[in-house]
């Protein structure tokens, strides 16, 4: 008889997560997977059509059966709703997971959001003695203090105990970048495996008809992914329109994506009368490579915080799998990626005038830089960050749990 696997997690199907790849690929292995997650929200923060948003529910996606909670919705505008989405989540996944979760022989939770998603994960230990790996792709409380939360007494010492808990029930650990590895350890009180498993390249349809950023011939500067305030776009924008009009003539700057933060940059081009500034909106997932493709240079962007500097966004290694030269404008484990492995330039996230200057050094790369570059990301994904390497030692971690 096959072993079985739940997974937990905020997003699932159809919303577009690694974690979706995952679950398929051990499912394909032969291994039993179900999932346990919310009705479908995100990034809009509206349900899925075709989806109502019930207290529970269950359905089915390649033979992968899938538990729903209720999701609390209208997140994106309210800070409040957000933080109910989160614990909504933690309560009403712990009743489902104790209901559920004896018949398992492992747990994994996929933690790309707050930590408070993954206590329908490590309960299961506590009361049912189940081996937990969690894959963390943000450290708390770090990332509750970055996204403005102030550091209080109080909330330091209830977060503090909260990740202690998690951490206690949780058997193992990857990590996506390495610098969390640092943080995680003086939360626990015994040793505890931790590996380093980045996140690998989207899947990138190459067969999709050729497409064109602009009529005329320009050098393409592309962000492609979540638009919010971390995202540090409102710099980029600012260094990009204060080029000189003759660099302005033969470049454009591509928006892609949406978010939060998406009508306050909108506003900052209109009111500075910004030009070749173009916000493309949302693409879907599978159709992104034609907009990378067509593009001359890719940009991944954080504002400056600690935190950041220990994260490497997502789309990294998706921009490296599309073999484009990258805008690192990133401080920390993601500009380190790009140095050594020299797969573009870099800038400070703070500096305008240095972001400035690397646009400028960028416009003017000859023929053969671009290709070192694309040479070097191509070599990358080929090793560090092969997709089946990564999900096959997701797997043996799980096992050893």
């Amino acid at each position: 008889m096959s072993k079985k696997i739940l997974i937990v997690t905020e997003c699932f199907y159809p919303e577009e997560f690694k974690i979706n790849e995952l679950a398929l690929e051990w499912k394909n292995k032969g291994y039993h997977v179900d999932v346990l997650t919310m009705v479908p929200s995100y990034p809009k923060s509206e349900i899925f059509d075709g989806y109502k948003n019930k207290w529970f529910q269950k359905d089915n996606w390649n033979d992968i059966a899938i538990y729903r909670v209720k999701a609390v919705t209208g997140y994106k505008k309210s800070l409040f709703k957000k933080l109910l989405k989160y614990f909504a989540f933690m309560f009403m996944g712990s009743v489902i997971s104790l209901k559920i979760g004896k018949k398992y022989d492992y747990i994994f939770g996929f933690q790309v959001g707050p930590l408070t998603g993954m206590v329908p994960a490590v309960i299961l230990k506590q009361f049912y003695k189940k081996p937990v790996t969690l894959w963390i792709q943000d450290i708390w409380p770090d990332s509750v203090y970055a996204y403005g939360f102030k550091k209080t007494k109080f909330l330091e010492y209830f977060l503090n105990c909260f990740v202690k808990y998690v951490y206690k029930h949780a058997s193992n650990f990857a990590i996506s970048a390495k610098g969390f590895e640092q943080k995680i350890i003086p939360y626990l009180n015994d040793k505890k495996e931790i590996i380093y498993a980045t996140n690998w390249a989207d899947y990138l349809n190459k067969n999709l008809e050729k497409f064109v950023l602009s009529d005329d011939d320009k050098i393409h500067f592309t962000f492609a992914g979540n638009i919010g305030k971390v995202q540090n776009l409102d710099n980029i924008i600012l260094a990009f329109g204060s080029l000189e009009e003759s660099l302005l003539d033969k470049t454009q700057l591509n928006i892609i994506g949406d978010g939060s933060y998406l009508e306050k940059l909108k506003s900052i081009v209109k009111e500075r009368k910004f030009r070749n500034i173009v916000f493309w909106g949302r693409k879907p997932r599978e159709e992104i490579y034609k907009y990378l493709e067509a593009s001359d240079l890719l940009i991944v962007s954080l504002i400056n915080k600690e935190i950041f500097s220990l994260t490497v966004p997502a789309k990294t290694q998706t921009y490296i799998a599309a073999r484009k030269p990258i805008l690192g404008i990133i401080n920390g484990e993601a500009q380190n990626i790009i140095k050594e492995n020299n797969l573009g330039l870099v800038a400070s996230p703070n500096n305008i005038q240095e972001i400035k200057t690397i646009f400028k050094i960028a416009i003017s790369l000859d023929t053969q830089d671009r290709k070192a570059y694309s040479e070097n990301c191509e070599f990358l994904t080929n090793t560090v960050f092969n997709k089946e390497t990564i999900i096959n030692n997701l797997l043996e971690l799980l096992k050893r749990g």
